[in-house]
């Protein structure tokens, strides 16, 4: 069951702030150009830095706690997914919180 502890981590954010795209339409999910090209400069560079720390040994992962399947650079698709999905629920967290009180994100304060 060890093997499901960073899918079930994944999940739980998943879970735990999709559900303001359904509630509160934020849009976020009708926007994929734009999230994309939020998301994906800093999810490759940190996928690059991974990739040279498991290189030099640096960095790894429990492979208790992982299913086992890599991508390129020998790095677990929780990781790949963990650049996906926590920055998308950080955005949507954002957006809904906007959308419930614009005023805390006005200019000039």
């Amino acid at each position: 069951m060890n093997h499901y502890g960073y899918v079930a981590m994944l999940t739980f954010t998943v879970v735990g702030s999709f559900w303001l795209e359904i509630f509160l339409k934020v849009g976020v999910l009708k926007q994929v150009r734009r999230l994309s090209l939020s998301i994906a400069p800093v999810a490759l560079g940190f996928l690059l830095w991974d990739a040279i720390a498991i290189h030099r040994h640096n960095w790894w992962f429990d492979p208790a706690q992982i299913l086992g399947i890599f991508g390129p650079f020998h790095i677990p698709l929780e990781e790949y997914l963990f650049f996906l999905v926590i920055p998308i629920a950080a955005v949507l967290t954002i957006e809904a919180v906007n959308k419930v009180r614009p005023s805390l994100f006005k200019r000039g304060r």
